[in-house]
């Protein structure tokens, strides 16, 4: 029978206390910063207020944050007649501007290589007009003695990769067939005899 009894201790109550190690305290102090500062900012968006907030480390070293930033809060306790959300209007529309231009940017490059895709397709087909050629005329159908030699050269390199290909391919094709073949012949109980 299985025992039932608990496998984690749960929830423990900690005790508040001042912790003496001086590490210790360093170490609690860098784990909680960040979600102090979180805590923070999401109390300034919920209030709609400029928060500033400065803690000492355990070494006496400050540390200070500042929502939505410490210049616009600093700014604002000392000119007290700005509005409070003066500079968060601005940091917005800033944002708003930069997210727009990018977006604008991007449109006109791919404008830009749609028009250059169709002025490529406008060459190819003016090209083809002008040559006589239709899309049914293939380069391995060009007489060679019609060709110079650039385009036999052209023609040789191509007609070798063809070939190069055709010989992967009918050794891929042999490999398997080889393997079809060896497990049928394997599979269906006969086994290979020793010479």
């Amino acid at each position: 029978m299985a025992s039932t009894g608990k496998k984690t201790r749960g929830r423990k109550k900690t005790q508040m206390k001042m912790i003496e190690n001086k590490e210790d305290q360093l170490v609690v102090f860098s784990k909680r910063r960040l979600g102090i500062y979180k805590k923070i900012s999401e109390l300034s968006i919920l209030c709609g207020t400029e928060i500033l907030f400065i803690v000492f480390s355990p070494t006496g070293k400050p540390f200070s944050f500042g929502c939505p930033s410490i210049e616009s809060v600093s700014n604002h306790f000392l000119s007290r007649n700005r509005p409070i959300n003066d500079n968060t209007n601005i940091l917005i529309e800033a944002y708003r501007m930069v997210r727009t231009n990018k977006l604008v940017q991007h449109y006109n490059e791919v404008h830009s290589q749609i028009d250059a895709i169709k002025r490529k397709k406008k060459v190819l087909v003016s090209t083809q007009q002008t040559s006589g050629t239709n899309n049914t005329n293939h380069w391995w159908k060009t007489p060679i003695h019609q060709c110079n030699p650039r385009e036999l050269d052209e023609l040789y390199s191509r007609f070798s990769e063809l070939a190069h290909l055709c010989h992967i391919a009918w050794c891929k094709k042999i490999v398997d067939t080889y393997s079809m073949s060896a497990s049928t012949y394997f599979g269906n109980g006969h086994h290979r005899q020793e010479l």
